[in-house]
């Protein structure tokens, strides 16, 4: 079952959390659906520690979920950002901005 620390979608905690590239990325990268932390390190050619500190990050700012399946994690779009992407689009509607993710070049 996923776990969630917010109870509510908070516009400038996000902002805050997908202003770093990193971060930034790995939510571009939960946008094609579940992943494990081992995939998503491969991917962005980052560390174990490094991806979990920036895993924690988006956690807590209530934009990703993760769920524990045996020795794995996988992590998750938090249904709360995913009901404010615009249907059919990588846009991210916070209300105050909106985020264009297929429109930012790759970090």
């Amino acid at each position: 079952m996923p776990r969630s620390r917010r109870v509510h979608f908070d516009c400038l905690t996000a902002m805050r959390a997908l202003g770093e590239p990193t971060r930034f990325a790995l939510v571009r990268s939960l946008l094609g659906g579940p992943r494990c932390v081992n995939d998503l390190c491969e991917e962005l050619s980052a560390t174990p520690y490094n991806a979990s500190k920036h895993l924690r990050v988006l956690r807590e700012a209530g934009l990703i979920e993760v769920e524990k399946h045996s020795q794995q994690r996988v992590y998750s779009l938090a249904e709360a950002f995913r009901t404010r992407m615009k249907p059919g689009t990588q846009t991210l509607d916070l209300g105050c901005c909106q985020f264009h993710l297929d429109q930012f070049e790759e970090a």
